[in-house]
């Protein structure tokens, strides 16, 4: 009897360790789904192509973890997975990776490197964390991510991951994030973000210094109108002077929340061209908040050039506070910004000058061709002796502006599926929505290009138009 009970019981000592964290030996091996199955003790197990992590798994320095078409779904409840090597997704098909309502998974990528993670859809996980790694997120979903691992659904840390064509819903922190003791560059394109940040005031992409290269925020959509809870929408913000900060803010649309963009500190550097900031609205003490776009900074270099966006419906067009080096157009390079009907407690305020700094703001539309209305929508200097002065003739519509201040020019179709033709009479230039010239060229009278799918801003003398190719 006895020995009995002695077997038994070291049988039943034996049971947790089936389960225990396993560790990937380091020896440069890659490992698929079902090579864990084999090799983990118990902690990776199976039912045909639906795969269940139980324990803490690590892939260590070295080692490659690779999804496969293998994978249908993967199921990991209150689970850490960290990859100290890397991770890659080769499969063709959606893969599912699923928490529960009750356990969240969390993803850790610490001094990875080349991992890749496309055409995954992640729910019910606790956060996923980038310390000093290389992961790019291409094609991703990322649904009902709470905030017990990280405060964002992708926290990054001195890391530049791209992530584009992704998509973040109903998520209780930021979608993405980078906090202010690090330096961080993501790449943030063609992503849709919608009802992320449940129950506090933060922007649903909120960066804080970025490193050497560009923060890259481009054609996004960020629509906060079917959510119970109202929040920003981006912010970049470097409030101890850690870096110097470069951003490109193109072609996103940015609507429904509390504000648009928001950029605040020092030593930040951008360029805000193409985007719509529509209809933010929804902070309810304007002093909080409430800006299309809103400038915030300590001294001269925050700067920003802000071109061809739209910017309405929001409690203030634009805001300029404290302290800043505000490019909102020249006579030699129009702002062609549309700045209308923003206001809140019965008063239009299209832009605010807060500050004793002058600012520039040729040739945009007010949505009037009033001076007098135009005036009336601008707070500065002549409301109050103590601010700067906004500079905002001649703008467009303004009776005193002929035909020779501009070059008119027509582009059409528009969308296109590839060639389109442009009709006018100068030096036309063609850019992407990364800002770099794609085609210089002297034109009199109608000429037919062709480029590859993307979005493109013709440009000749003050006149920009965008072409969308399909």
């Amino acid at each position: 009897m006895k020995k009995t009970t002695l077997i038994l019981a070291l049988f039943l000592g034996l049971v947790p360790m089936i389960n225990a964290q396993w560790t990937s030996p380091g020896n440069g091996t890659t490992y698929t789904l079902p090579d864990l199955v084999a090799a983990s003790n118990g902690v990776v197990t199976n039912d045909g192509n639906v795969f269940a992590i139980h324990s803490d798994l690590t892939i260590s320095q070295n080692d490659v973890l690779q999804i496969d078409d293998q994978v249908s779904r993967i199921d990991a409840g209150n689970v850490l997975i960290t990859i100290q090597g890397s991770m890659v997704c080769t499969n063709t098909q959606r893969v599912k990776f699923y928490g529960t309502t009750t356990e969240h998974f969390s993803l850790r990528f610490e001094n990875a490197t080349d991992c890749e993670l496309k055409t995954m859809y992640f729910s019910d996980g606790a956060g996923i964390k980038l310390i000093e790694s290389e992961v790019d997120f291409i094609d991703c979903k990322f649904v009902y991510f709470t905030r017990d691992y990280c405060n964002a659904v992708i926290d990054i840390f001195n890391s530049h991951p791209e992530i584009i064509d992704c998509y973040f819903l109903m998520n209780e922190g930021a979608a993405i994030s980078s906090p202010a003791n690090g330096q961080s560059s993501p790449k943030i394109i063609n992503c849709q973000l919608d009802a992320n940040v449940d129950g506090i005031n933060s922007p649903q992409i909120n960066l804080g210094p970025g490193g050497n290269d560009t923060i890259f925020i481009l054609n996004n959509t960020i629509d906060d109108q079917y959510a119970s809870y109202h929040v920003g929408g981006i912010s970049v913000a470097d409030l101890m002077g850690t870096g110097e900060t470069k951003v490109k803010v193109s072609g996103n649309y940015v609507s429904d929340g509390r504000y648009g963009y928001n950029q605040q500190g020092m030593n930040i550097t951008s360029v805000i061209e193409w985007n719509q900031f529509i209809n933010n609205n929804n902070e309810t003490n304007p002093m909080n908040g409430g800006s299309g776009i809103s400038i915030y900074g300590m001294d001269e270099n925050n700067k920003a050039i802000i071109r061809n966006n739209v910017i309405t419906g929001n409690l203030w067009g634009i805001t300029a506070i404290n302290g800043f080096d505000i490019d909102l157009g020249t006579e030699d390079d129009w702002g062609n910004n549309e700045i209308h009907d923003n206001g809140n407690g019965g008063v239009i305020y299209d832009l605010y000058n807060n500050s004793a700094y002058d600012i520039m703001a040729v040739g945009n539309n007010w949505g009037t061709s009033s001076e007098q209305e135009v005036e009336e929508h601008i707070f500065h200097q002549k409301d109050n002796p103590e601010l700067g002065w906004v500079t905002f003739i001649p703008f467009i519509g303004y009776d005193a502006v002929g035909e020779n201040n501009t070059h008119i020019f027509e582009v059409w179709p528009n969308p296109t599926q590839g060639h389109f033709t442009v009709d006018g009479s100068g030096v036309m230039t063609i850019t992407n929505t990364l800002g770099q010239t794609v085609l210089t060229r002297e034109i009199d009278g109608k000429k037919n290009f062709e480029l590859p799918q993307g979005l493109y801003v013709v440009k000749m003398g003050n006149a920009t138009q965008k072409v969308i190719v399909e």
